[in-house]
């Protein structure tokens, strides 16, 4: 049996939950957890907001920790191994997508939080290709939050090419913007935060940004018009987008990695003119993760967290809804 926390309808309060997994599949492993992010996605998951969750609902899809036990055909991963776990469980390996080394953008990819039970829990499963083991060095304690948020802003610096002599704004220095500051600042780039809060200015710069811009600043705006060759939006809420288009580089690129729930009103002409464009990633595939940790561990990059235990799963829960996070929350067994 494995036992987690569960919300037993929509919205519902975490409570103890035992489930019987059955017998473990031949390309599968199981993971006996300890640490585990909790995302704004699990958030979202829970209260159904996409429409797509079931109950009994487990959250936990930013997972570290140890291998104990190995489907019969699992050839690249062992008992003992300290892995990771992110968003995806698995995937159908067969498509043109897999083939190529984006098993993240295969249709048939297994979320691991949607249709079966995720890492708020003693043990979770999954397949032996979503699996990432962990390179010695880092703090197994600090980098469960890589596994979704630091993938998803590290994957457009491969995916978009980008280069150390790129400027780069970062929309929203949050969850996500507070890695993506540290990855662009080792990327070598030249690093604009912007924020309307005073003290995440301070911090931005701490954690890496050159420069910082008051995002409800018009007049700031303005003034970076043609700056920018990638900016990168982290927020999950509607901005005045056609202001940003303006700050970007002839070819430059305004890329999503924030689910903003509301349609996007573009100015055509302010893309066509400069040869702007837009563009959205989700999470990366099993090898950005590894390059991504590689990365990471170069440069002593990690997440800002707060630590709870598993059993205060529900003030934790609390916590991110406040939106009062700084800037990650982890589950540790200790």
């Amino acid at each position: 049996m494995i036992k987690a926390y569960a919300a037993l309808e929509q919205g519902g309060t975490l409570e103890a939950y035992e489930y019987d997994p059955g017998a473990l599949a031949a390309h599968q492993v199981e993971i006996a957890v300890e640490h585990c992010g909790i995302c704004h996605s699990d958030l979202s998951m829970l209260n159904n907001e996409w429409g797509m969750t079931s109950y009994p609902f487990v959250p936990g899809h930013e997972v570290v920790g140890k291998i104990v036990a190995i489907g019969s055909q699992v050839t690249s991963l062992n008992v003992g191994q300290t892995v990771g776990l992110g968003w995806h469980s698995g995937y159908c390996l067969k498509c043109a997508s897999c083939h190529s080394g984006d098993q993240n953008l295969c249709n048939d990819a297994q979320g691991t939080i949607i249709g079966r039970h995720g890492g708020f829990a003693d043990k979770v499963r999954a397949d032996e290709s979503s699996v990432i083991p962990l390179p010695d060095g880092l703090d197994e304690s600090m980098i469960a939050p890589l596994f979704c948020a630091g993938v998803t802003v590290f994957s457009p610096l491969l995916e978009l090419n980008i280069k150390p002599t790129d400027t780069v704004g970062i929309i929203g220095i949050g969850g996500l913007g507070h890695l993506a500051v540290q990855f662009l600042r080792a990327w070598g780039c030249e690093v604009w935060a912007f924020t309307s809060s005073e003290e995440k200015k301070a911090e931005a710069i701490e954690l890496g940004a050159h420069y910082t811009v008051n995002s409800k600043n018009k007049d700031e705006l303005k003034a970076l018009t043609g700056k920018f060759d990638l900016l990168l939006s982290t927020v999950n809420v509607k901005l005045n987008w056609n202001q940003y288009l303006n700050t970007l580089a002839p070819k430059g690129k305004l890329h999503f990695v924030g689910a903003t729930l509301e349609p996007l009103d573009l100015n055509v002409f302010s893309l066509m003119s400069a040869q702007r464009s837009v563009s959205s990633s989700p999470v990366g595939s099993p090898q950005t993760m590894k390059t991504m940790l590689e990365f990471a561990k170069r440069h002593h990059i990690e997440p800002k967290v707060e630590r709870y235990r598993f059993d205060q799963v529900n003030e934790a829960i609390e916590r991110l809804e406040s939106g009062k996070a700084h800037y990650r929350i982890v589950l540790s067994r200790t």
